[in-house]
């Protein structure tokens, strides 16, 4: 057993030094500025709904005047009347007529119920650059001109973006947004500049409508549940195409998130990321959680070494999270919410766990069989709604809500 506690302590130190790589990486990579395209060409925004996302008014508000020398229009997809998105969608419509248009689905291709709003929405797209972009998210003012900038490079047929996070005011919403700073974003940048190997993120993924058809259109990843991967490596494999990863941040605004729905929705992602990716790939992801993996080794090999590198860990990695989370967002992360970290960490590290053995999720009512390549086979009909099938976590850890609200006050201290 120590032997097994010395190599995870070996594996926590090499994961702390690939992630200070990467968010030296990344901080570079976020510093380029954002290109100017020699031509504008005109440009239709997929925005999928489903409910009421947090801020969702404003999220869609904020895509109504981008500046950008070209046209542009914002095309909002619902899948009913009776979605909690649809009046939100409809007063969107009517306050910016010229930009805004609400397409209701039409049927379903398959069990991706956002790629079954996807079809219907390029159909009616009338650019031929599309953009998908999702409902959570917030844009800098650069962000169309730097996406046809990037589409006009030689060889160019995608575009995607890192992601941050901003807007919370819970403790579950501030998890995320962490989260998505300071491994998504890390993790893309990593992956183009060290590997080639782009990661594409469909919370922005621009396309041209004549590759997408080529590709066989949404329609051939309609039972997929990592859709975006799946066009990001078909794009790289059949088109023989480069998929850029642009240096403006977008951001994923999530503020009233509990920590049973962010535990709930990465046991989904964790399911999804294990099918989309090789195994091994996934054993080596662990290496970019390496407090667990120094906690257990310390438990398994308890000296003063071993303590030594589990306070190193211990301190390290919340500071390099900190640190991404900030360079994105422009903004100061407080020292003293490093709590955070280690709670996300540990929370995170279980999911890792559990996605090497499930292999069903739970998603808008459907519960699904995902095997490789995220493909999506149904399971059974549904028992229950949610994202996840695994529920109830938030009523499990009372004390964490207790405690949010101090953790935010640290945050904006």
């Amino acid at each position: 057993m120590a032997t097994i506690g010395l190599v995870l302590l070996a594996a926590a130190v090499v994961g702390v030094s690939a992630l200070a790589v990467m968010l030296g990486l990344t901080v570079w990579h976020v510093r380029s500025p954002g290109l100017v395209p020699s031509e504008w060409p005109g440009i239709s925004v997929l925005k999928p709904l489903c409910g009421a996302d947090d801020d969702l008014a404003a999220n869609l508000a904020s895509f109504a005047e981008l500046p950008y020398r070209g046209e542009y229009e914002v095309v909002l997809g619902v899948r009913s009347p009776e979605d909690p998105a649809w009046p939100l969608a409809e007063n969107a419509v009517r306050r910016w007529p010229h930009r805004m248009r609400l397409v209701r689905q039409e049927g379903e291709v398959g069990l991706n119920p956002k790629v079954n709003q996807l079809v219907g929405m390029a159909r009616a797209a009338r650019h031929d650059l599309l953009v998908v972009s999702d409902s959570n998210i917030r844009v800098p003012d650069g962000y169309l001109a730097d996406i046809a900038a990037h589409l006009a490079r030689p060889g160019v047929r995608c575009v995607t973006h890192p992601v941050g996070g901003a807007g919370q005011r819970t403790l579950g919403a501030l998890l995320d947004n962490v989260h998505l700073a300071s491994t998504v974003a890390t993790g893309m940048v990593a992956a183009k500049r060290v590997g080639q190997k782009p990661l594409v993120v469909g919370k922005s993924m621009a396309l041209w409508r004549q590759d997408l058809v080529l590709l066989g259109g949404f329609e051939s990843v309609a039972n997929v549940l990592a859709e975006d991967h799946a066009l990001g490596n078909r794009i790289r494999r059949e088109l023989r195409a480069r998929v850029a990863v642009s240096s403006l941040p977008v951001w994923n605004i999530a503020v009233e998130k509990s920590v049973g729905h962010f535990f709930r929705r990465h046991l989904r992602w964790s399911v999804i990321h294990r099918t989309a990716i090789s195994f091994p790939t996934y054993l080596g992801e662990s290496l970019l959680n390496p407090i667990p993996l120094a906690v257990i080794g310390y438990a398994l090999r308890p000296t003063a070494g071993a303590a030594a590198t589990l306070a190193v860990c211990a301190v390290l990695k919340p500071t390099l999270d900190a640190v991404a989370f900030s360079r994105l967002r422009r903004e100061l992360f407080s020292w003293r919410a490093f709590g955070v970290v280690w709670l996300k960490d540990l929370l995170l590290f279980v999911t890792w766990v559990y996605g090497l053995f499930a292999r069903t999720v739970v998603w808008r009512g459907n519960r699904l069989r995902v095997h490789s390549g995220s493909r999506l086979i149904p399971l059974s009909d549904p028992t229950r709604s949610g994202d996840s099938d695994v529920t109830g976590f938030s009523e499990k850890l009372p004390a964490l809500h207790g405690t949010a609200a101090a953790v935010m006050s640290d945050l904006r201290a």
